[in-house]
């Protein structure tokens, strides 16, 4: 096939892979961001410029370990074998090797050949028994502190070995990833990044989202026995799951890997290797034993993602809170959504009361109780300050956990309390968020990025409510830095633990704060898109845009930035190479700044 030809064929797969676990509009701001990146850069978007390579060259880098590139062979078309090779003798640091288990057929004896002539090469010749065995053989050549894997139709980045190794001796890191990026046939000419959060664990559950490059001490790869034989397919997913239950992997947020979409390639979508699915569920439910967690996992939303269904155990009492004034209708219209479809059955409702001046409202508080022996109407006299009638709302709580709830929203599926709560109860969980939309199916939040717009917005609003999102964070249970308190899960302990939130909030940031303070605390905070609800957002109390309401939320956002500083802009879970501007994790247009050697 004409390679102009080939190359429009993948590109349109590609797109339509997009569209379809993403949405149209999503993927066509990428789609114009991607070119007008490709427009401003002829050497490439993530390729290193010409003078960092060579002060990175220029580097005395005697002192640092060695990297050995752990790579089974098989079969290896003449072009990928060439590139590969070609992309390790091109790095800018000298300090690795490739440790190369060849298991060709005699047809491809070249290949063999091939590699036993260059230089920096350890090879073994290797009956196929597997990708994991036959990385395994490559891994017993290494004599390197460190070992990488990599496929052998893949390309690295000249700066791979020079940031990892730099990366690691800053930080005296055991195990560390980077981004990466997809292409077809020319890496100067990528199809997309792949910009990942800091190590995520629960993301890392429901899907490998640290792929490559990955490189890791060899003591530790042995301690974890090796790549798995029964986890084929997911093998890498399952070593990154035991090797990160030994050492916090560190996050290198560099394009340092470029992964080549073939028909073959599991970058092209599991539909190659349907094996995957399975591999990666077994290795997932190793580690929850090795941990001790409790649960089962299933498939997840989309291919290549899955779940964990954490037991509950008991049956804790949850307490819902739900501030209110006035606006009857929406009220009904969230309780009714509760009272019928939620599944979870020990559950109490604590309205709180603020302000109302309409006698039907009070009329209705007494057919509620009537109604309900699980709710109570609990009245807080002083004026709207969001965080001070939680607070006040969490006195009259009984429930082993809290619940903040909007007015304003409205229950999808009947599983979303028993969901959040499966993953409140967990160890080391502080908060977790759930996923709401606009009434029109678009998100209105999938978890809170802080940074955005200079301060923090929600993840992939307005995108499709059915689709994937970026990298699948809108589909999968996901680490995030903060949620909104429209839906707010939290055990009463921890945010007993915090001094509840911040009255100094009155109407804004108070659940951002709140939610950066539990995490300071050693907490996680999780999004989870399997609790979905309606939020008709704003309805009762209007937005915040002139004369005194903005005045008020410009101190509440000077606030949050007064207490926090710097570190609002560098939200952990969102990758700097990711533009601040918009809500779809679209790249920016200026990336950050080339560090060169010291």
């Amino acid at each position: 096939m004409n390679l102009k030809l080939k190359r429009a064929k993948e590109l349109a797969q590609f797109f339509a892979k997009t569209v379809r676990e993403e949405g149209l509009s999503p993927t066509m701001h990428r789609t114009a961001g991607y070119l007008r990146r490709r427009l401003k850069s002829k050497k490439g978007r993530f390729w290193p410029s010409k003078e960092l390579c060579a002060a990175q060259r220029a580097a005395d880098t005697s002192s640092w370990p060695r990297i050995s590139f752990c790579v089974p062979f098989y079969n290896t078309p003449k072009e990928y074998l060439t590139a590969l090779c070609g992309s390790l003798a091109a790095q800018t640091c000298p300090n690795w090797e490739l440790c190369a288990a060849d298991a060709s057929d005699g047809a491809h004896a070249w290949v063999g050949e091939y590699l036993k002539s260059l230089p920096n090469v350890r090879y073994v010749k290797v009956e196929n028994r597997g990708i994991s065995a036959n990385t395994n053989a490559a891994a017993a050549l290494a004599t390197g502190e460190f070992l990488a894997l990599a496929d052998h139709d893949d390309v690295l980045a000249p700066h791979a070995v020079y940031e990892m190794l730099a990366a690691q001796q800053k930080t005296g890191a055991d195990f560390l990833y980077s981004d990466e990026a997809l292409f077809t046939t020319d890496v100067l000419r990528p199809l997309t990044g792949h910009f990942k959060p800091d190590f995520a664990p629960d993301y890392l559950n429901c899907c490998n989202y640290i792929c490559h490059l990955a490189v890791f001490r060899k003591s530790l790869f042995d301690e974890a026995g090796g790549l798995d034989p029964a986890c084929d397919g997911s093998q890498d997913h399952d070593l990154f799951l035991k090797l990160s239950e030994r050492s916090v992997p560190v996050h290198v947020p560099k394009v340092l890997y470029y992964w080549r979409v073939h028909a073959q390639s599991t970058a092209g979508g599991v539909e190659a290797k349907p094996y995957v699915a399975e591999a990666a569920k077994r290795a997932v439910s190793a580690h929850l034993a090795r941990t001790g967690a409790k649960g089962r996992v299933t498939d997840g939303l989309f291919p290549s993602t899955y779940k964990v269904e954490y037991e509950i155990e008991g049956e804790p009492l949850v307490s819902i809170l739900i501030p209110t004034k006035d606006h009857t209708d929406d009220l009904d219209k969230a309780l009714r959504s509760v009272f019928e479809k939620t599944d979870y059955p020990n559950y109490e409702v604590i309205v709180i009361e603020n302000n109302s001046t309409d006698p039907a409202t009070f009329a209705y508080y007494d057919r509620l109780c009537a109604d309900h022996a699980n709710v109570r109407v609990v009245r807080f006299e002083g004026g709207f300050n969001f965080s001070a009638i939680n607070n006040f709302g969490r006195r009259a709580a009984k429930g082993e956990y809290l619940l903040l709830l909007n007015n304003d929203v409205e229950v999808i599926n009947g599983s979303w309390l028993r969901e959040m709560l499966s993953l409140c109860s967990q160890p080391g969980v502080g908060i977790v968020g759930a996923k709401l939309y606009y009434d029109d199916g678009t998100i209105q939040h999938a978890g809170v990025i802080t940074g955005l717009g200079g301060f923090a917005g929600h993840s992939h609003k307005y995108a499709r409510g059915s689709g994937s999102g970026y990298m699948f964070r809108l589909a999968t249970v996901q680490d995030f830095s903060a949620v909104t308190a429209a839906c707010l899960m939290c055990p009463a302990a921890v945010y007993d633990e915090v001094g509840g939130l911040d009255e100094g909030y009155a109407v804004a940031f108070n659940d951002v704060d709140f939610c950066l303070r539990v995490r300071e605390k050693g907490y996680r905070v999780l999004y989870t898109p399997y609790a979905e609800l309606t939020h008709y957002e704003s309805k009762s109390r209007g937005l915040d845009t002139k004369g005194e309401a903005k005045a008020r939320f410009d101190g509440e956002r000077a606030r949050l930035e007064g207490r926090f500083g710097k570190a609002l802009l560098r939200d952990p879970y969102y990758n700097p190479n990711l533009t601040l501007d918009r809500e779809d994790f679209s790249e920016s247009d200026i990336l950050p700044k080339e560090e060169f050697p010291a």
